[in-house]
């Protein structure tokens, strides 16, 4: 078993990074807009903030890597190198790329800089991990199509070679995220970072009053279908299916921490959250859980089922584990139902101590009310608590936090100045008194 494993974190912003450090990652990787696959939702578009990052990031003890990992066209050669010679100036921890060009031309101009290839160049086998080798790649991001099994065998055959795993966030239906469906929509090339996540939006399924049956299919009377898009009425676009289904569509998320404990055993060096243009909530609900997760399994404990229903909290759409697992026995199939229902819970407010008021103020992010229980999520620990009582701007009672704008302040034993910093989320159901001490129990410094 190894004595240290990676967890690595998305980051959109400064206080994105600042919270995955706060709640245990380890690095944090993010990408000028021009050059990485995420546009939208990136404030590291100046130097100045690259390097406020970069900084932080090493008095910290951490890494920070900068991603480069587009497909360019011609027109983005011209200008690549003197754009990132500044960005190479700060030192980040490597760059994530993903063009042979690129990284060709990266490694003739600044042979000294580490470069992690990314999930972008499709890496599914041992025979390709040993040629990045060769080319002085130093960690290969394998693609999320692999098995455990396929990731031990990659491992075995190139003990000397970094490897990387995504094990949370949004999956693509393209293979490792190289897909074409919002340029063909709309004209913004996802392998430019300009994705509008076409397969995300809201398609009715209707029958072909065109056609009269299902070509091919001897005794079908069904005619085929189309799906239509919702602001793209009239365009009619036909269902093509094979034996293992339609790819069309949306898929679910991937939420792997059940196997957290194998890809460590396996000797996986870093393992890898998705999610640049989510919230610092998002952020510091997935690094601690993961880093519970990856605390556990180095010191030889056994996975704890609690941590599926703390990740069901975050906005997803629907979970699955990936290509990691063939076939689920019983009880990861009962841990998968039973604590991810039990645990649900939605982000209710960011948490902010009122030196001047002596309580605690809640910027709300979703509606919640007097009586309900909340987690409180913190670095150095999580707790449930029960609202009792709220104030309003003029100290007046109210009994709810309405939503987004608004701000209501919270008073009794069990809130203080320590919570500064905290989330909140509310539970979908109350607790039982078991998870309450559980996550009284629980508190304590977050890991470095």
């Amino acid at each position: 078993m190894p004595t240290k494993t990676e967890l690595l974190a998305p980051a959109g912003s400064l206080a994105m990074m600042r919270t995955a450090f706060a709640f245990g990652a380890n690095a944090v990787y993010a990408g000028q807009p021009r050059y990485s696959l995420r546009v939208r939702n990136n404030e590291f578009s100046t130097l100045d903030a690259l390097k406020e990052g970069i900084d932080e990031a090493h008095a910290q003890q951490k890494a920070f890597y900068v991603v480069s990992n587009i497909s360019p066209h011609n027109a983005k050669l011209k200008t690549y190198l003197d754009d990132m010679a500044p960005v190479v100036a700060l030192k980040p921890d490597a760059l994530i790329m993903a063009d042979p060009g690129l990284i060709d031309m990266i490694r003739d101009r600044f042979p000294d800089v580490p470069v992690h290839l990314s999930v972008q160049a499709n890496t599914v086998n041992w025979a390709s991990v040993r040629f990045w080798g060769k080319m002085g790649i130093k960690r290969v991001i394998l693609s999320r199509e692999l098995s455990l099994d396929e990731v031990a065998e990659i491992r075995q055959q190139c003990p000397e070679m970094e490897l990387e795993v995504f094990v949370h966030g949004a999956l693509c239906i393209a293979y490792s995220g190289r897909c074409l469906l919002s340029g063909y929509f709309n004209h913004r090339d996802p392998n430019q970072g300009t994705c509008t996540n076409s397969c995300r939006w809201d398609y009715k399924l209707q029958p072909d009053a065109t056609a009269e049956t299902t070509p091919g299919l001897t005794g079908n009377t069904m005619p085929p279908m189309v799906i239509e898009e919702s602001k793209r009425p009239g365009e009619l676009m036909p269902i093509e299916e094979d034996e293992h289904g339609t790819y069309i569509l949306n898929s679910r998320d991937l939420r792997a921490i059940e196997h957290v404990q194998k890809l460590i055993e396996i000797g996986v060096d870093s393992l890898k959250i998705e999610g640049r243009t989510k919230s610092p909530y998002y952020v510091a609900r997935t690094c601690q859980a993961y880093r519970r997760a990856i605390d556990d399994a180095l010191a030889g404990r056994a996975f704890n089922p609690q941590l599926l229903g703390e990740l069901e909290g975050l906005a997803n759409r629907g979970y699955t584990d990936g290509f990691y697992q063939r076939h689920h026995d019983s009880d990861t199939q009962n841990y998968l139902r039973g604590y991810s229902e039990s645990g649900r819970s939605q982000y209710a407010g960011d948490v902010v101590w009122d030196a001047e008021r002596n309580a605690v103020r809640i910027d709300v992010r979703n509606r919640f009310c007097v009586g309900d229980w909340v987690e409180v999520i913190h670095p150095n620990g999580n707790r449930i608590v029960q609202i009792t009582a709220l104030e309003g701007r003029e100290r007046e009672p109210v009994d709810v936090g309405r939503g987004v704008g608004h701000a209501v302040w919270v008073h009794g034993d069990s809130w203080s100045a320590n919570d500064d910093g905290a989330f909140m989320a509310r539970l979908v159901e109350a607790p039982s008194a078991d998870m309450v001490a559980a996550s009284s129990a629980a508190t304590g410094p977050a890991p470095a």
